[in-house]
């Protein structure tokens, strides 16, 4: 496998007070390009800092994240995060919040009227044109995480991560953002990285699903291949036999790390 993106031996710890407390040990993973990978595990395995990590807001403790054979060591429009809160500008409208994002990166290679351009292309891959004007504080939580979506893409990253982007949302909703950030991940081809407590969602959208043991020093427990052919559609999918063994795989890993935990309480 081409190693796009190295997780190489990674370690990461937090001092408090004298104290230490180990969150990730020897984390190795290497993802490729154009790969979805799903990152899942229990409440305080450490997927969100791992997710930092590669985004370059939190620094490793030892071991290196390599993209392009290039250590991240800071944040970088070519690692663009989605949070599960949307985090938009409430004063701003939606162009105006895409178009923050698109100012930043592009103010020197774009003129304004191509920057106008590419905001609107954005816009319209979550189907956001519509709502150019309107404040965050006028749409609904779905429309929120499309516009973040378009922000995050807007800035041509090599890496899209995603903490969790639809956890806050309804069952409808949350259905219909996984279809179209599946719609947006096949026209572009990009690389994308997302973390998840959702099974399904993580089975339905990933090439790969990375699987975190319990913390502390959660370490990679298991890695499993999707081998669902794309495109998918989820109701085709609710019967189809490699998506069943595949949510049972992952369950059965969650479920016995679980117990393991459990047992020794």
């Amino acid at each position: 496998m081409n190693a796009y993106l190295k997780l190489d031996h990674i370690d990461k710890h937090f001092d408090r007070g004298g104290v230490r407390a180990e969150v990730l040990k020897d984390i190795n993973l290497t993802i490729s390009e154009g790969e979805f990978v799903s990152i899942i595990g229990h409440s305080g395995c450490g997927k969100s800092t791992l997710l930092n990590l590669i985004a370059g807001l939190t620094p490793v403790s030892a071991g290196a994240v390599l993209l392009e054979n290039r250590e991240v060591n800071e944040p970088g429009p070519e690692r663009a995060v989605v949070f599960q809160n949307h985090s938009l500008l409430p004063w701003l409208t939606v162009y105006e919040n895409v178009n923050l994002a698109v100012s930043k990166v592009f103010s020197r290679t774009k003129t304004k009227a191509e920057r106008h351009d590419w905001v609107m292309v954005n816009l319209d891959l979550v189907q956001m044109a519509h709502a150019r004007d309107k404040r965050p504080s006028e749409i609904s939580g779905g429309m929120k995480q499309r516009v973040g979506i378009a922000r995050a893409l807007s800035m041509e990253p090599k890496i899209l991560l995603l903490d969790e982007p639809f956890g806050a949302l309804d069952a409808l909703t949350r259905a219909h953002l996984q279809d179209a950030v599946m719609e947006i991940h096949a026209r572009l081809g990009n690389t994308m990285v997302m973390i998840t407590h959702d099974v399904d969602e993580a089975v339905l959208l990933s090439d790969r699903i990375v699987m975190m043991t319990n913390g502390p020093a959660a370490r990679i427990g298991e890695v499993l291949d999707v081998k669902i052919p794309r495109p998918r559609h989820r109701i085709e999918l609710a019967s189809d036999r490699t998506y069943l063994k595949c949510r049972e795989a992952v369950l059965k890993f969650l479920y016995e790390r679980h117990r393991f935990i459990e047992a020794a309480e």
